[in-house]
């Protein structure tokens, strides 16, 4: 099985390497539209490796395991299994993580995860981990797995303390083990290289893999970018209020804007896209090929 930090060494200075994530589903059928139809249309575009979310609280930690497994087994793809500090106890992370390793999961992002219900301050459990480099260090003590982590180029949404203080935090994780960053979503390149130089003045030189989300429809990015706390620029916002009753063309739009926004990351560097699908292939599809990717 593909170790995602030795996929980034083999391609570094050659070519970008490509990413999906996508999401554990909650029906039969969803799951057969994932299985049968979604992911073998993305694999067509032969990405590098893909992702599976796990749900706020901890809610789809079997499906997501068993969903990573199918992946690698079904579609012979490297996958990575999302991990949060949610609702176990370290005993039970331990014990989740020796099933992944029975299950031929090897790549975890780990992370300190959303409460139950997907908002609200996060808790502890008693008896579990409150920092996700603790969850970090727990996947190098047993050793034999490749772990990424979440960076935010405008800070996390938690971090009272501004940007600055979160990025700090991030370089302890990658201290702590971590082989490579996964970015939240973020619709402003500047925001990404301010990021990255800050990082990299200080030492850092693991990959800092640029998160992208097409745009389907302004109500959507909205939310999404409300829960996150990620900005939406004067520019792109006025240009989503004039297409917000048209979401096909609001959609359109998004490839066009996403397709600007991966070419400029290319230009300057960025070591891959990792797309956040959200179980779709058209919009993913119709941007690489934009690219010269797919």
């Amino acid at each position: 099985m593909h170790l995602i930090r030795d996929i980034y060494a083999a391609q570094a200075g050659k070519r970008p390497v490509i990413s999906f994530e996508f999401f554990p589903t909650k029906t039969d059928d969803g799951e057969r539209n994932l299985m049968e139809k979604t992911i073998p249309a993305l694999g067509r575009l032969r990405p590098d490796y893909c992702s599976v979310t796990y749900g706020a609280g901890g809610s789809t930690r079997e499906k997501t395991l068993h969903t990573v497994a199918r992946i690698q087994n079904e579609h012979r793809l490297p996958a990575m299994a999302h991990l949060t500090c949610v609702n176990a106890t370290v005993a039970q992370t331990r014990a989740i993580l020796e099933q992944a390793r029975a299950l031929g999961v090897r790549n975890i992002l780990a992370l300190r995860g959303d409460p139950p219900g997907g908002s609200g301050e996060f808790q502890a459990t008693p008896g579990g981990f409150t920092y996700s480099y603790e969850l970090v260090q727990l996947l190098r003590e047993l050793g034999g797995f490749s772990v990424g982590v979440a960076g935010f180029p405008e800070g996390h949404v938690a971090c009272r303390e501004g940007k600055e203080v979160d990025w700090q935090r991030l370089i302890h994780k990658i201290q702590c083990g971590a082989d490579f960053v996964i970015t939240q979503l973020f619709f402003d390149n500047a925001d990404y290289y301010a990021f990255r130089d800050y990082l990299t003045r200080r030492g850092v030189r693991v990959p800092l893999v640029p998160g992208i989300i097409p745009i389907g429809s302004a109500a959507q990015i909205q939310k999404f970018t409300a829960l996150c706390g990620a900005r939406l620029p004067a520019p792109l916002r006025a240009e989503l209020e004039k297409l917000a009753d048209d979401d096909a063309a609001c959609a359109e739009f998004g490839i066009r804007y996403a397709t600007r926004q991966c070419a400029d990351l290319l230009a300057h560097g960025a070591p891959g896209l990792h797309f956040y699908t959200l179980n779709k292939a058209a919009a993913t599809s119709a941007i690489l090929r934009n690219l010269g990717l797919a």
